[in-house]
């Protein structure tokens, strides 16, 4: 009765297949979204720049060096506590681009509309819009609009793009943690997807939660100009922190360690996540970031993110290991060591 037991055999089982149709789980972010990526999408489209899987595809024009992102948003409500969906398509496209160092400059904004949606509404999204760019300092230069007949989509969908232009001496990628590195989370997890879901009724008790959706551009420039050594950037959106560490273990091929007990929560989402049985881990951010430095530089970044405007909770929640490569693992408060893996399935559709 000596059998090792792997860190294989701990993992969590697969799903089931889905070969034949879409289902939600296939927005999730999760493992679900990433094979469909990987089998389907890459594939067709693969070259250098999309193989190597950053939010972001730097490309090089002479001298300059360009972040190209697109998003594309269905969050249900349009609106909700501390954002809506102008806010969020702003943030979300003007947050990929920083993710790898870049200093947003352009966007576009395409919408898809449904007959009957109120001109009040789409007003209301439009100012917000304005609002997020001004903050962000980008400028929406071109757009585009479509209208579907009734029932034939819900309300409103947004799809943005956005181009800012990286520095010479800046090289932030997914595939950049090296063991030794410390991992820093800038805030509280998973007060957008509690937000959200207070916002659709779907909680039996008022979770009192606001998003945290905001534009994460001007923290990551404040982090890059103390010269610490950044080497991964990333924020935990769909998936929440959890998927987002995995996918930079496995594109690192390093092991991530992750300590409960530093992990910043709010005692609100805390308890709607207990309730629900979430894992606050897998619950979707959308104005947090994760930061994997080189150790030494550790407590300049904090300092500096604790400093900025959305950055006042960041915390270390772990480090980089050379081993179990491709994995995340976490020492529990009891002194136990879990496996954390990538979301299976779909938590919270239409949370972004």
């Amino acid at each position: 009765m000596n059998e090792q037991i792997t860190l294989e055999g701990l993992a969590c089982p697969m799903p089931l297949p889905h070969g034949e149709q879409i289902v939600l789980g296939h927005g999730s972010g999760g493992k679900l979204s990433r094979d469909l990526i990987a089998k389907l999408f890459l594939p067709p489209f693969d070259n250098p720049i999309l193989r190597a899987g950053d939010d972001a595809g730097v490309v090089n024009f002479d001298l300059t060096r360009l972040a190209i992102s697109t998003d594309s948003h269905v969050v249900a409500p349009l609106f909700f506590p501390g954002g809506d969906i102008g806010k969020l398509a702003v943030c979300g496209t003007v947050n990929d681009l920083a993710m790898l160092g870049a200093t947003p400059r352009y966007l576009t904004a395409g919408f898809i509309l449904e007959e009957g949606l109120e001109i009040s509404v789409l007003e209301r999204v439009v100012d917000s819009m304005r609002e997020a760019a001004q903050e962000a300092r980008v400028q929406i230069i071109a757009g585009d609009t479509k209208v579907v007949q009734r029932g034939k989509a819900d309300s409103l969908y947004i799809n943005t793009a956005g181009v800012g232009e990286i520095a010479c001496d800046v090289h932030i990628s997914g595939a950049n943690a090296r063991a030794g590195d410390v991992v820093i989370l800038s805030g509280t997890m998973g007060d957008h997807g509690i937000a959200v879901l207070s916002a659709r009724g779907d909680l039996d008790f008022e979770a009192n939660v606001v998003s945290d959706v905001a534009p994460l551009n001007h923290l990551v420039a404040a982090m890059l100009e103390t010269g610490a050594r950044i080497h991964v950037l990333r924020d935990p959106t769909r998936g929440g922190v959890a998927t987002t560490l995995n996918e930079i273990a496995q594109q690192s091929n390093i092991g991530i360690v992750l300590h409960e007990d530093a992990l910043p929560i709010q005692p609100a989402v805390a308890a709607a996540c207990e309730m629900l049985g979430f894992d606050p881990l897998y619950v979707a951010n959308e104005g947090k970031l994760i930061a994997i430095v080189a150790r030494d530089d550790a407590e300049k970044i904090l300092r500096v993110m604790r400093a900025a405007r959305y950055g006042e909770n960041a915390a270390i929640i772990g480090h980089v290991s050379n081993e179990p490569r491709g994995r995340v693992l976490m020492k529990t408060s009891i002194g136990s060591t879990r496996v954390v893996d990538v979301l299976m399935g779909e938590m919270l559709p239409r949370i972004c």
